[in-house]
């Protein structure tokens, strides 16, 4: 299972939700579309980053667990921001693991990032003690999200941190009115696909039904909440190629996934904001923005 699957329906599926059906995906140009988005989105992560190192001593924390970590952006960023550690990128795809190692490689870092190919919540016992594991937008993805957070807590040595990305903002990419169809686009599509959420955790193997108190669930698990941040990712109009890709992307797989949910005004709209051909298509449209933001739970144990 990788972070990457947070997102919404399409991204594999980001595959019977944390199981990779590698038959249907392709696996480039996702490890892509997943590195795009989370350099996009690596000044909040950085700022994340460095918040951790005031919350648990930088040169005590000596092994970093990226728990989904798709194809290793954060992991080298952890890595970064703590240069005594050794940090492990855990996930269910080989092929995002070898992204993240040429990653790391390409960064220095080589000597000091690893990686794990794991089942996740069956493989967490088998990754080792560490100091600081990072779970970005993957716990969703087990079914009993509180068994797992015990898990964590079993792996994780005196003093260490356990940090949850989970919750914050759903991403904006553009104004109210559009021009074309009903002004609220995002907020209906906000709404398809968060019962499309309920359906997939309800889906997961162990599913558990519990609400998203993290600070609760941490405490749970018989950790002591240590704070709670949110950092923004904030692109504003005109955007670059590069953002504008992503969010032709982001809105392809929203088209694919919810379609059936959506109705035809919706559905109409969507196809014309994909359609090169169209002058209010995303193709071309000067309003486009990137607007979102991450909160991060953190959690020491002892």
């Amino acid at each position: 299972m990788s972070q990457h699957r947070a997102s919404h329906p399409g991204h594999g599926h980001q595959h019977g939700h944390g199981h990779h059906d590698s038959t249907h995906l392709d696996w480039s140009e996702m490890a892509s579309l997943l590195e795009r988005q989370a350099e996009i989105a690596s000044p909040a992560y950085t700022e994340a980053a460095a918040w951790l190192g005031t919350l648990a001593p930088v040169q005590g924390v000596r092994r970093i667990l990226d728990v989904g970590s798709g194809p290793g952006v954060v992991t080298a960023l952890l890595a970064e921001a703590f240069p005594a550690a050794e940090a492990v990128a855990v996930d269910g795809a080989p092929e995002l693991l070898t992204r993240a190692r040429a990653r790391a490689e390409a960064r220095g870092l080589g000597a000091r990032v690893s990686t794990l190919h794991a089942e996740l919540p069956e493989g967490i016992a088998a990754l080792g003690r560490a100091d600081l594991i990072w779970a970005g937008n993957s716990l969703h993805h087990m079914g009993d999200q509180s068994a797992a957070l015990a898990e964590f807590a079993g792996i994780l040595n005196p003093g260490g941190l356990v940090v949850l990305v989970e919750g914050g903002l759903p991403r904006r990419h553009l104004p109210q009115n559009i021009g074309i169809g009903r002004p609220g686009l995002e907020a209906r599509l906000d709404a398809a696909h968060t019962e499309w959420f309920g359906e997939m955790r309800a889906e997961l193997p162990g599913s558990k039904d519990e609400p998203d108190d993290w600070r609760a669930l941490l405490a749970g698990a018989g950790l002591t909440p240590a704070g709670t941040r949110t950092f923004l990712v904030d692109v504003p109009a005109p955007v670059s190629p590069t953002v504008r890709e992503l969010v032709l992307a982001h809105y392809e797989r929203l088209r694919d996934g919810l379609a059936a949910r959506l109705d035809a005004d919706d559905k109409e709209t969507l196809d014309r904001l994909l359609d090169p051909a169209d002058a209010l298509s995303l193709h071309h449209r000067t309003d486009l923005f990137h607007l979102t933001a991450h909160t991060v739970h953190t959690a020491r144990k002892g």
